[in-house]
C-alpha cells in the first residue's frame, strides 16, 4: 500500500486500481497542500467528522470523481443532501465491507459541526452540530491504518488495537484542538503500531509543533518506526 499524505489529516491509500482519500482538504482550502481537489481521482472517500479542515473537497471530489463516501450516518445523510451518489453510513463500531477490504468508525474524543458559514465555520450558529466524530480503521491489501481523526488521548486506544492490530497509525499531535506531541507518544504506546505517522500539525499557527521530537521520544520508548511527510510525500506499508 502506498500512503500519500496530502498535508493537515488528509491521506490518500493506495493498493492495486483503489485510491482511499481520507479527510479532504486540499489545495486551496488547505494552506499546507500541494494538491487541489482536481489533482486526486479516488474511488473512495472516507471522512472522519464535520470540521472544515477534514470535509472541505469531500463533495467537490465525490460529485466529480463518483467515488464511493464513508462518513458517520449524520454526516453521510449531510453528503446525500450535497448530491454525493454513492454514501455509505455507519454508526460507531459499524464495518462497511468493500472487495478491497473494509472500513470501521471507532471512538475519537471530539467534536463535529458542519460548517454554514465561510467567515465562522467551526461556529453552530449559521452551520449545525452534526453525529460524534470517528477514529478510522481501514483495511486496505492486507494492511490495517488507524487514522485516529481529531482525538484527544484516551484509553480505549488500547482496546482498538487490541481488537483491531493496527500496522500503520495515523496520529495528530498538533495540540489546541487535539492531542498535543507530548500525548501522541503515549497514544502511540497504547496503539503499537509498526509504523507512527505524525498529523495535523503545522497547518496554522496554534498547532505548530516539533515532529522531530515527536518521532525521538516515540522511538526511544516504543518499537514502532514514526515517518514523518511532508505533504506530497509518499510511504509504502506492507
Amino acid at each position: 500500500m502506498e500512503i500519500r499524505f496530502h498535508g493537515h489529516s488528509c491521506f490518500e491509500l493506495s493498493e492495486g486500481d483503489t485510491r482511499v482519500l481520507v479527510d479532504p482538504f486540499l489545495k486551496p482550502n488547505n494552506p499546507a497542500a500541494v494538491a487541489s481537489a482536481d489533482d486526486v481521482e479516488p474511488t473512495h472517500v472516507v471522512v472522519s467528522h464535520g470540521h472544515a479542515d477534514h470535509i472541505a473537497d469531500a463533495v467537490g471530489v465525490a460529485t466529480r470523481t463518483g467515488a464511493e463516501c464513508v462518513a458517520i450516518v449524520e454526516v453521510a445523510n449531510w453528503l446525500e443532501e450535497q448530491g454525493v451518489e454513492k454514501v455509505h453510513d455507519p454508526n460507531l463500531g459499524g464495518t462497511v465491507r468493500f472487495d478491497w477490504g473494509w472500513v470501521k468508525l471507532v471512538p475519537a474524543w471530539h467534536t463535529s459541526t458542519i460548517a454554514g458559514s465561510a467567515d465562522a465555520p467551526y461556529s453552530p450558529t449559521p452551520g449545525t452540530v452534526t453525529g460524534t466524530p470517528a477514529g478510522l480503521l481501514i483495511n486496505l491489501g492486507g494492511v490495517t491504518v488507524y487514522h485516529a481523526g481529531d482525538t484527544c488521548l484516551f484509553g480505549d486506544m488500547k482496546l482498538i488495537a487490541e481488537r483491531n492490530p493496527v500496522d500503520v497509525a495515523l496520529l495528530p499531535i498538533g495540540g489546541h484542538y487535539t492531542m498535543d506531541r507530548h500525548d501522541g507518544v503515549v497514544a502511540a504506546e497504547f496503539v503499537g503500531a509498526g509504523t507512527v505517522i505524525p498529523m495535523h500539525y503545522d497547518t496554522f499557527p496554534p498547532i505548530a509543533t516539533d515532529a522531530q521530537a515527536f518521532k525521538a521520544e516515540v522511538e526511544a520508548k516504543t518499537s514502532s518506526q514514526v515517518v514523518i511527510l511532508a505533504p506530497g510525500e509518499s510511504h509504502s506499508a506492507g
